[in-house]
């Protein structure tokens, strides 16, 4: 459903489900009753009604959007007709509890369709939890967006996963929802080309990515099979479960430094490549593969891969380039890097 702002849910309510049971079936009763998780904001306006022969387009995990005139400054230095970002927040406390997508969507003159990927019913993980001083949040909503410089066509929402792993109490980040995928279409030359920003999960494996992956190609298909897409957004394509990466840290420090190039050359290791390439995706002339997506502060020894991606069916790509995510003093606007491409209709 469309609307001009998501369906609030109370603090009370939020509240109940933090402190009520957490297992997975207390966790598909409350997304069932939360309307903005069905539900796409539209906002902002379009300069142009359609691309000429090309469209430049930008994916981003801005990392909650916190930094929003850092960003949108990048961007806009770009000037790209479509941008797909993820990780945005609205109404949450650890990036000032107000719309910095709208605020955003203002600088660029582009108008955005937001979607909720969780409600959140912390403040979020530990470090934003120190940093907030307790604050609430006024929304808790945490999603995926696409902005745009030329009208987006019938926006779409699609969830890749209803289990509710962030739920649980184990996870120490209690949330409602799961991963998601936002898009619409756009005029290219005259045709309608489907644009979509994606987040996959982290905490999984590489083979829960897949089907992920599986899951929204087949969704995909069904809105419109035969239009050219491009997809963008981060994969977290981390080469091994969660597990593995984060039980014992210097096991996998050590794996890493026997095997140096396994966080960049990721698609032996990520089975979601050979997915989207049996659904006739490309993605060597779309992406700088040679580069992290990764960006951490000074003196983090945490090891960067290349994470985020853009996917083609039917386009041809080029002009692809990873742009640095810093503020003005040299520190990081975001955990990512951004993406650039350009294509054109084949």
């Amino acid at each position: 459903m469309l609307v001009a702002q998501l369906t609030h849910v109370p603090m009370a309510d939020r509240q109940a489900m933090r402190e009520g049971p957490r297992d997975s079936a207390t966790h598909m009763r409350h997304a069932a009753a939360i309307p903005a998780l069905g539900e796409i904001e539209i906002g902002g306006r379009t300069p142009r009604d359609g691309a000429g022969a090309s469209l430049t387009v930008m994916a981003w995990n801005v990392e909650r959007l916190r930094h929003v005139d850092a960003i949108a400054a990048t961007i806009a230095g770009q000037a790209p007709d479509v941008v797909l970002l993820t990780e945005v927040d609205k109404g949450m406390a650890r990036s000032g509890n107000g719309h910095p997508l709208s605020r955003l969507a203002d600088r660029l003159g582009h108008a955005f369709a937001y979607g909720v990927e969780f409600v959140e019913l912390g403040i979020g993980n530990d470090s934003e939890q120190t940093a907030t001083g307790g604050a609430e949040n006024k929304e808790g909503f945490h999603g995926n967006a696409v902005t745009s410089a030329v009208p987006l066509e019938r926006p779409f929402l699609i969830r890749l996963d209803a289990a509710g792993g962030w739920f649980r109490p184990e996870r120490g980040q209690p949330r409602i929802g799961g991963r998601m995928a936002i898009g619409g279409q756009v005029l290219l030359g005259g045709r309608r080309v489907t644009v979509v920003s994606v987040h996959l999960e982290n905490r999984t494996d590489p083979a829960g990515r897949a089907d992920q992956t599986r899951h929204l190609l087949e969704a995909i298909d069904k809105y419109d099979a035969h239009a050219p897409v491009l997809i963008g957004g981060d994969f977290n394509t981390l080469t091994a479960g969660h597990e593995e990466r984060h039980d014992d840290p210097a096991a996998w420090r050590a794996r890493i430094a026997a095997e140096p190039g396994r966080l960049i050359d990721v698609e032996r290791h990520e089975p979601l490549f050979q997915v989207l390439a049996d659904h006739g995706y490309r993605w060597r002339d779309a992406n700088t593969l040679d580069r992290p997506t990764q960006r951490r502060a000074a003196g983090d020894p945490t090891p960067i891969g290349r994470i985020d991606w853009f996917f083609t069916r039917g386009l041809a790509a080029g002009a692809a380039a990873t742009l640095p995510a810093l503020l003005p003093d040299g520190g990081p606007s975001a955990d990512h890097d951004a993406l650039i491409v350009t294509v054109r209709v084949e």
